[in-house]
């Protein structure tokens, strides 16, 4: 199994395209993922750099995000706006979408339209829809997943359990018979390790979460143990440790008490290490 580890853009929107995609490759990741902001002339900048870099390596994993503004609408706008945007994402033709889909609040009905949407708009243009693990979205707790997955047996997700550790306010230890269950279902990670009380600690290396780095590695080693009994051959990891408010920071100053770029490059080395493949 060759994993191969991207870096998100989250953190670096300081960067333009190609100094961002400089600074990735200098630092040894294999692809990138990013939600496109609304400059055009950004967009049109960031596809040409990944036109550039197919050129050298057809192999670069390039993955676009879904991800939509809460605001105040109705499902039927929630719907068409959400269409709209994989539509405009599909049309850059990444190596899969990361969708956050639908609402927690949703009924399940609406969302499992939601669900269809995505499923019918991945067989038309081609490209593969996979659905975050996220608090918020439809997928937003362990046990509430199942019932989508039972409809939906084809469904491809992106796996980030820190979301799941703050809605259930536990390491999940008595929820493993469930996470059984939706890890055939994850087809990429997202490398940041939370705790009972939020999304992310503070240093996954800090002494004082040593437990949980255990947990998470854990469940990442049952990942990708099962699509190697699969099969496959490649699979992604995103190393996404990200900036204020996920990382904590100090009082007053509001100051970050990690540096989100050094956690995630260190994520990133101790799995190589770490990670059997």
């Amino acid at each position: 199994m060759n994993l191969k580890f991207v870096c998100p853009f989250w953190g670096q929107e300081h960067l333009n395209p190609v100094e961002f995609i400089h600074k990735i490759m200098a630092a040894s990741y294999n692809g990138i993922e990013i939600s496109l902001p609304s400059d055009d002339d950004f967009c049109d900048a960031f596809i040409a750099e990944i036109e550039n870099i197919y050129t050298k390596n057809v192999d670069f994993t390039f993955i676009l995000q879904q991800l939509s503004i809460p605001k105040k609408e109705t499902e039927d706008e929630f719907i068409k706006k959400m269409k709209d945007e994989l539509l405009k994402v599909a049309s850059y033709q990444p190596t899969y979408i990361n969708s956050h889909t639908g609402k927690d609040y949703f009924s399940f009905e609406n969302n499992c339209i939601i669900i269809e949407l995505c499923l019918n708009l991945s067989a038309t243009t081609g490209v593969r829809i996979l659905h975050e693990t996220h608090r918020g979205r439809f997928s937003f707790h362990a046990a509430t997943l199942l019932p989508y997955l039972d409809k939906f047996p084809e469904l491809e997700l992106v796996g980030d359990f820190s979301h799941f550790c703050v809605v259930s306010e536990s390491l999940l230890q008595d929820q493993q018979n469930i996470i059984e269950k939706i890890i055939p279902h994850i087809s990429h990670i997202h490398a940041r390790v939370g705790f009972e009380q939020g999304p992310q600690v503070s240093d996954p290396f800090a002494p004082e979460w040593e437990n949980h780095l255990t947990s998470f590695i854990g469940w990442w080693q049952q990942i990708i143990e099962n699509k190697k009994q699969e099969g496959w051959n490649n699979f992604n990891v995103t190393a996404e440790f990200g900036l204020a408010p996920y990382m904590p920071t100090l009082p007053f100053t509001q100051q970050p008490i990690g540096n989100q770029w050094e956690i995630n490059i260190a994520i990133m080395k101790h799995l190589r290490t770490n990670l059997p493949i």
